[in-house]
């Protein structure tokens, strides 16, 4: 995979060493310990710790492993229909759940970029055959023209632009979007935003197909208190308690005009 120095005004292709990624006009990027690399420019970021918080990582990371997730994991390889040939981007990967997972279970080339170090960190720690750069997806995706094969964007970044200049003109964009009954017991019923994401979209993509995929978990406090972490409503009116929460996906699948 070509990657691409993200330095404004430079972006030439990024030499791959032991311990750095390096381009032709110096500019040099260390491969972190746990063998990420992060691209991040300081004109790209909003706050000091831009992204997700570890605490939020962690408590995301502990839903996947309870098995929250692993219907929406599902839905998710259904519709997106990968093969082990594939080159993969899931962009605003998070903590590498989806792309790991999926990665680990087909076998294709998976690249994920975050804006958040620890979910990164999180991410090459646990997914190590994978890929994972620390960017601002919204800005620039430091990957070359028409590098993948499959764009992934789960309840993440929407970068239009982006998302098709580094897709293959056979290739296939899946966005998926927060249902309006995800997490409805807990925050109540939101938005359906299918239409305005399909408006987004329209001007290099045609929506090809579009599933929803639903699901319940029974959670205990413990697993409750982690959803409204990961959410960042850490606080709430009344104490927490046990009860069956629902998960819920619009699947949007596109491809290029």
């Amino acid at each position: 995979m070509l990657l691409l120095c993200p330095v404004r005004g430079c972006h030439l292709a990024l030499a791959r060493e032991e311990k750095r990624a390096v381009c032709k006009r110096g500019h040099s990027f260390d491969v972190a310990r746990s063998g990420y690399i992060n691209l991040l420019q300081p004109q790209d970021r909003r706050s000091k710790k831009p992204g997700d918080s570890a605490d939020a990582v962690a408590a995301r990371r502990r839903l996947h492993d309870r098995g929250a997730t692993e219907p929406l994991l599902r839905g998710i390889a259904e519709i997106v229909a990968a093969r082990a040939n594939d080159i993969v981007l899931d962009a605003g990967c998070g903590d590498g759940f989806y792309l790991g997972s999926l990665a680990s279970q087909i076998g294709f080339d998976a690249h994920g970029i975050d804006i958040s170090i620890p979910a990164v960190e999180a991410a090459a720690k646990r997914y190590p055959k994978c890929e994972w750069i620390v960017a601002n997806a919204d800005r620039f995706l430091p990957y070359a023209d028409r590098s993948f094969s499959i764009v992934l964007s789960i309840t993440g970044r929407m970068n239009a632009d982006e998302f098709r200049r580094v897709l293959r003109d056979d290739g296939r964009l899946l966005v998926a979007l927060a249902a309006p009954e995800d997490l409805i017991e807990l925050r109540g019923k939101g938005r359906d935003r299918v239409d305005r994401t399909v408006e987004t979209f329209a001007k290099h993509f045609t929506m090809a197909e579009r599933r929803q995929v639903v699901t319940s978990a029974d959670l205990d406090v413990e697993a409750v208190q982690d959803v409204l972490l990961s959410i960042y409503r850490p606080m709430r009116s009344q104490p927490v308690e046990a009860m069956r929460v629902t998960f819920s996906l619009d699947l949007l699948l596109f491809r290029p005009r």
